[in-house]
């Protein structure tokens, strides 16, 4: 089957050069990772969480950049037969594809711009702030940020593996959320990922408003193992799992985190260590913990883990709801009021949160290597936010290992991870990694989850 798609609405022209370098006859890494990330769009609702059994379903899938006098078009060689009705492309997965055709230009292009500009910057701009607008014109390239409205976007943060109870109370929360006017954005994939935008969508309905906005922010090495739900109205792919965290928290207005697994802990992580960091003290964005009745174990498990190893103190900084979606939504809706304040007064953006200070080792790369993942301080000896770094790149290396196909193959070739710490550091985080295994929220593709990794104490 072959099957020639023209874009959805206004895409910039790109060059002889790029169109070359992602023509399915080139021998590179960009055409691959192209490929990889447009087949993951062609199967959009697929609940999967191994990217090497999704790419090897479709070994005869190609993507072809064919350029003209009008500008470009896209030609598929044996795409998913569930990305058609009727011989017709779906026009959600058809939209998404281009976008993927546009980050991809787009990070190919500026992958080397953050040294590229630290060799001629000035000695006053630091090299996260050169990365943080690095991320701006990211979002800014992808008309993912938009100026002259109020704070108005809500992060949600879960788990691809979650049972219908937890994925039914985020649907409720996302339509208690969507009644009242606010945007969602997820990491764009399937379960607590789609839930709420889903729910969004129904609550705006409700209220006859048809401006809602469903924002997926995905990077190269999980999409495939994450294929995008069908809600996600605006696709953006980042060039890393740091710059997708960070463009969480730039353009959210306050965050929700729903029940999750190891990438859910991840997530807590980050936010934790910038709420930590001194310089944040006085920076609004709200963060709200919740699920349902049956998921209360779950949350006193995680309570009880960042409360143990990074301090009683650390839970002044978020708050914890249960089975009360309109309670949520209510708490959001007048904590943005606060957000809008704060940034009023202190001159920031509303859609671009510029005075969050993101420390250094939340925005350098971590790559999950068995030298990298031994090498993690799990120690009490460091301040309570670097702690909360290292603990999340802990975390990242293990969502690595679990599946991206990077991190599948060093496990593959060198066996688990080794982690050593403090023992009460240890001990809390195996006590929480067994939670998670023992909740089923670890690797749905496997029936006995085989860990990744192994835990010993120094």
């Amino acid at each position: 089957m072959i099957s020639v798609i023209q874009p959805t609405g206004t895409l910039a022209l790109i060059s002889q050069i790029e169109a070359e370098s992602l023509s399915r006859f080139s021998q590179g890494d960009l055409y691959d990772l192209y490929r990889n990330c447009s087949l993951a769009v062609l199967n959009s609702g697929v609940k999967t969480d191994n990217s090497e059994k999704l790419l090897s379903q479709f070994e005869d899938f190609e993507i072809n950049v064919l350029r003209n006098e009008r500008g470009l078009k896209l030609e598929l060689i044996n795409p998913p037969k569930t990305a058609f009705v009727d011989e017709q492309i779906i026009y959600s997965i058809q939209n998404n594809l281009f976008s993927v055709l546009r980050d991809i230009v787009h990070l190919a292009t500026t992958k080397n711009e953050t040294e590229m500009l630290a060799s001629i910057t000035h000695e006053n701009i630091s090299i996260g702030e050169i990365r943080t607008n690095q991320i701006f014109n990211i979002l800014r390239h992808a008309k993912a940020i938009k100026s002259g409205s109020d704070p108005n976007v809500v992060v949600c943060w879960g788990g691809h593996a979650v049972n219908e109870i937890e994925y039914n109370y985020a649907y409720e929360v996302g339509f208690q959320l969507g009644l009242r006017g606010m945007d969602i954005c997820t990491g764009c994939g399937p379960g607590i990922m789609e839930a709420p935008m889903k729910g969004a969508i129904f609550g705006r309905a409700m209220q006859h408003d048809t401006n809602g906005r469903y924002i997926g922010l995905t990077e190269p090495s999980i999409i495939a193992a994450e294929p995008p739900n069908p809600m996600v109205s605006e696709l953006v792919i980042m060039h890393d799992i740091e710059k997708r965290l960070e463009a969480f928290v730039r353009i959210g207005s306050a965050i929700v985190i729903f029940p999750g697994g190891p990438g859910t802990a991840e997530e807590l992580l980050y936010i934790l260590t910038i709420k930590l960091t001194k310089s944040n003290r006085h920076e609004q964005l709200p963060l709200i913990l919740t699920g349902p009745k049956e998921s209360e174990e779950y949350f006193t498990t995680l309570d009880t883990f960042v409360r143990n190893v990074l301090g009683n103190e650390v839970a002044r900084y978020y708050r914890i709801i249960i089975a009360d979606p309109i309670k949520v939504a209510q708490l959001v809706k007048e904590s943005l009021k606060i957000v809008k304040d704060h940034r009023t007064i202190n001159s920031d953006a509303y859609c671009f949160n510029w005075s969050l200070n993101i420390p250094n080792e939340l925005q350098d790369h971590f790559e999950a290597t068995h030298a990298n993942m031994a090498a993690l301080n799990l120690h009490h000896d460091q301040a309570p936010s670097m702690l909360a770094a290292n603990l999340r790149r802990a975390f990242s290396g293990i969502v690595a290992g679990n599946v991206k196909e990077a991190g599948m193959r060093e496990i593959a070739k060198h066996g688990p991870f080794k982690l050593s710490g403090d023992k009460d550091i240890i001990d809390n985080l195996d006590k929480l990694l067994r939670d998670f295994i023992k909740q089923k929220r670890i690797l749905l593709s496997q029936k006995e989850y085989v860990p990744c990794y192994e835990l010993t104490t120094q």
